[in-house]
C-alpha cells in the first residue's frame, strides 16, 4: 500500500472550541468533512492530501492519517495488533521514529506504557524483516505514530505533523502569556471583520493577533515558515509533491494596498519584541506598530473596520480589582473613539466584561490553556446613536 497515494481515513485535530473554524478551513481547501468532534474533524485522503493540510492550515493541531483500527482490552493486545502490520513499508530504512497517544483506558494509569509497546510493536516488526534496529525517542523530528485508545477501541495514525501546527513558526518572542497562534487565528475568522478595512489591536503584547490578522489579510499560510513535517521521514515520501505545495503558498499571496492594521502597546519592549515576530512573518511593513496608551491608539475615523483587544483578566496576569478601571476605560475608548467599528474583547473574565459599560451582541466561546474565555462582540454606532448599556 503506498500511503501517499492510498486513501483512509485523516483526523484533523484543534483545541476545544475551535473546530467550526478548522472545518470552514478544510472547506475552503476543497475537502468535505465526513464527522466532526469537539477537537477536531474527520475527512477521507491521502498522505499527499496531509501535505497540502499541513502547510494550509492555521487552526489546527496535528493531522493523522489512519493506519489501523482495533480493538484492544490492555497493552498487550495494542502490541500482538501492531507487531503484524507492515511497518517496513512505513518507515525507511535507518530511520527514526517517535510515539504518541491520547489514552483512556482502566488497565492504563500512564500512558507512556502504551507508548512503549507501540515502540516495541514497531520496533520487533521492523527487525524481524529487515535484520535492523530503527531508532526512536521523544524528539518529534523524525516520523511520528500516535495511538488512539479509549475504552477498547483502538487506532494507530501516522502523526504526518510532528511538532503541532498550531504553532506556527514565525513567533521567536512570546512575550508574557501569549495567545497560541492558532487560536488567534480563529478568533480573528470569529470577528466581522472584511480583511480590507482597519483592523485596530490595541495592548497587542508580543503582535500575535496583528500579525495572524496581517497573515489572513494577505493569504500568507502556515507553512512557509516551516521546512520540517513528519511527513518527510516517511517511506515513498516524494519531494516533488511538498515543493509543488509550497511554491503555490507563495503563489497564493495577494496585495491588500489599503490595508490598514495598528498595533499598540504601553511597553517599548513589547512592540520591540512584536516588530521582531511581524518582520520573521514577513508582514512587518503592514502593521503601524506605535508605543502608547492604549486610550491614544490611532483609530481611523468612519472605517467600518473592527477593534479587538485582549487584555488581562486576573487569571496569570495582573490583579482583578486593579483590572476594573482598565475595562471601564476599555468601553470609554469604544463608545468615545470607535464609531462605526465593531469592537471586540477577548477574556477569561465576564465579570471584568461587565465594566466596559457595554452589552454584548455576541459571546463566542473559546478556551486559552484551560480558562473558559468568551470574544466578546459590540456593535459601536457612529454619530447620535449610542451603543446599548448593561
Amino acid at each position: 500500500m503506498n500511503i501517499f497515494t492510498t486513501k483512509a481515513a485523516i483526523t484533523i485535530t484543534c483545541h476545544k472550541r475551535i473546530t467550526p473554524y478548522v472545518e470552514q478551513e478544510v472547506n475552503a481547501l476543497g475537502f468535505t468533512v465526513e464527522h466532526r468532534f469537539i477537537t477536531g474533524v474527520r475527512i477521507s485522503g491521502t498522505v499527499n492530501d496531509c501535505i497540502k493540510l499541513n502547510l494550509n492550515l492555521r487552526c489546527a493541531s496535528q493531522v493523522l492519517y489512519r493506519l489501523k483500527e482495533f480493538e484492544a482490552s490492555n497493552a498487550d493486545t495494542i502490541y500482538n495488533n501492531l507487531v503484524s502490520y507492515p511497518w517496513e513499508s512505513i518507515l525507511p530504512e535507518g530511520g527514526y521514529f517517535s510515539v504518541t497517544s491520547n489514552v483512556s483506558n482502566e488497565t492504563i494509569n500512564n500512558n507512556l506504557f502504551a507508548n512503549l509497546r507501540v515502540k516495541d510493536a514497531i520496533v520487533d516488526r521492523i527487525r524481524e524483516k529487515t535484520g535492523k534496529r530503527p531508532s526512536s525517542g521523544a524528539e518529534l523530528t523524525g516520523a511520528v505514530f500516535n495511538l488512539f485508545w479509549k475504552n477498547n477501541h483502538a487506532e494507530i495514525f501516522i502523526d504526518t505533523s510532528g511538532n503541532s501546527i498550531a504553532r506556527h513558526g514565525y513567533r521567536k518572542i512570546p512575550g508574557l502569556a501569549p495567545m497560541l497562534e492558532a487560536l488567534a487565528s480563529a478568533t480573528i475568522y470569529a470577528t466581522r471583520w472584511n480583511r480590507t478595512s482597519p483592523f485596530i489591536n490595541p495592548m497587542c503584547g508580543s503582535g500575535t493577533i496583528a500579525i495572524e490578522a496581517a497573515l489572513i489579510a494577505t493569504n500568507r499560510r502556515p507553512g512557509l515558515f516551516r521546512t520540517n513535517y513528519a511527513f518527510m521521514h516517511l517511506q515513498g515520501y516524494d519531494d516533488a509533491v511538498y515543493l509543488k505545495e509550497d511554491a503555490l503558498l507563495e503563489e497564493q499571496i495577494i496585495d491588500v494596498p489599503e490595508l490598514r492594521i495598528i498595533a499598540t502597546d504601553y511597553s517599548e519592549r513589547a512592540i520591540e519584541n512584536a516588530k521582531k515576530n511581524a518582520i520573521a512573518a514577513g508582514v512587518a511593513q503592514l502593521i503601524d506598530f506605535k508605543v502608547c496608551d492604549f486610550a491614544d491608539t490611532e483609530v481611523p475615523p468612519d472605517a467600518g473596520g473592527i477593534l479587538f483587544v485582549n487584555p488581562e483578566y486576573g487569571e496569570r496576569l495582573g490583579q482583578v480589582k486593579e483590572l476594573e478601571e482598565t475595562y471601564k476605560r476599555i468601553g470609554d475608548f469604544m463608545k468615545q473613539r470607535c464609531g462605526s467599528y465593531y469592537g471586540y474583547v477577548f477574556t477569561g473574565n465576564l465579570e471584568l466584561a461587565k465594566k466596559t459599560g457595554l452589552k454584548a451582541s455576541r459571546r463566542i466561546e473559546f478556551y486559552t490553556s484551560t480558562i473558559d474565555c468568551r470574544l466578546l462582540e459590540y456593535e459601536l454606532y457612529a454619530g447620535s446613536r449610542k451603543p446599548k448599556e448593561e
